[in-house]
């Protein structure tokens, strides 16, 4: 049984013609299907731009933020600048000490639930996890992490999560100006772009993608992968006798999840593809999820196969907007399968409210809003063997 909808919403006209001419609120944009055209699409920002403030997102966040979000709605040669500022901050995770951190932090909070019987993981762990990691990389206090575990997952689009966001972004934000440390806030409040410093706005901008940009996302792959483990035990299994299967099943296992079904683009002079022609100014979907699933990149590409070698999924992103938190993205998920596979015997999937996301033109789901399970610990006896 999948305790996750898996079904493959973009198969049909992935395969007919590449292409899914879908509604979002009243704007028909043709959503990009297949993996082939998404990589090249995603590689070619002259023909599909970033550099349109609100309309990377589908359908557009124009009703929450009044700032663009930075490095994403720019193209190169600024978003290559741009990016500079903030990348060795989102390069930490690549260092031993923060890697040991968010081992050590995954550990506590998978001690605080497992055994104690139906736990709401999403809550009680994915968020925890997310949260505190970010902390982490972004050189934060650590009560800063417990903070932002109590907002939404979808930061900008609930009311009171996107109002506490920007109270703390306001404090925050002026606290930095003010006398900068060495988080990322200090390094934005000091960092010069082409020959000045940046405004409050490119600050603010910085700041907003970090939180809105990898929060849901991160915390629906966890989620993706306890109910893979509740739905294929001998998976769990596999990953407690093979370590070394970690890192193929985390890129496995966000290639299927795919939490970001796609991310818009505008085509300024306009340009055709796969025969359809799109006009001046409007947009097109990279649709990462359906090139995700393209069968004739991918065999049996429904499937999870922790061990699937050449995994060329499109999940984070490709080109130059390439997912800036990849590197976070893939420790937190790394460091949840490693984790769970030495503390936990069995999950057991009690019950599950999914995240969906549904437009007139296809529906899939995303997440969870809540999960409940119960994490069976690992006896003394088993670990010995």
């Amino acid at each position: 049984m999948n305790t996750w909808d898996l079904t493959d919403p973009f198969k049909a006209a992935r395969a007919s013609s590449g292409l899914l001419a879908a509604d979002f609120a009243g704007e028909t944009i043709p959503m990009i299907l297949r993996h082939g055209d998404v990589r090249r699409a995603a590689r070619n920002f002259e023909a599909f731009s970033s550099d349109a403030p609100f309309r990377v997102p589908i359908p557009g966040e124009e009703p929450f933020r009044d700032v663009r979000e930075l490095p994403i709605e720019t193209d190169p040669p600024e978003h290559t600048a741009y990016r500079a500022l903030a990348q060795p901050f989102f390069e930490r995770p690549k260092q031993p000490e923060v890697i040991e951190a968010v081992g050590e932090l995954t550990y506590t909070l998978l001690d605080a639930i497992i055994g104690r019987g139906e736990v709401e993981v999403i809550r009680e762990f994915a968020v925890k996890l997310q949260s505190r990691a970010l902390a982490l990389m972004l050189k934060r206090p650590p009560e800063d992490g417990l903070l932002w575990e109590n907002w939404n997952t979808n930061l900008l689009y609930e009311d009171a999560s996107r109002t506490a966001l920007y109270r703390y972004l306001d404090r925050a934000l002026a606290d930095a100006a003010a006398n900068p440390g060495d988080d990322l806030f200090g390094a934005l409040s000091k960092a010069r772009f082409d020959g000045r410093k940046l405004t409050a706005d490119e600050i603010l901008g910085f700041a907003i993608l970090t939180f809105a940009g990898g929060r849901d996302t991160v915390v629906s792959v966890i989620a993706f992968a306890l109910a893979h483990l509740a739905d294929q035990p001998e998976d769990l299994s596999r990953l407690r006798a093979d370590p070394g299967l970690v890192r193929s099943a985390a890129e496995e296992i966000v290639r299927v999840c795919s939490p970001l079904t796609h991310i818009g683009r505008t085509c300024p002079a306009g340009t055709e593809i796969n025969g359809r022609r799109i006009p001046p100014g409007h947009r097109a979907s990279l649709c990462w999820a359906s090139a995700n699933r393209d069968e004739s990149v991918f065999p049996d590409a429904d499937e999870v196969r922790l061990d699937r070698r050449g995994n060329a999924h499109v999940a984070y992103g490709v080109g130059p907007h390439t997912c800036l938190g990849a590197h976070q993205a893939r420790l937190i998920l790394r460091s949840v399968l490693e984790k769970v596979s030495q503390k936990v015997s069995r999950i057991e999937f009690l019950s599950g409210e999914p995240k969906v996301e549904q437009w007139p033109d296809y529906r899939r789901q995303t997440g969870y809003e809540a999960l409940k399970m119960t994490l069976h610990p690992i006896r003394n006896e088993e670990t010995a063997q």
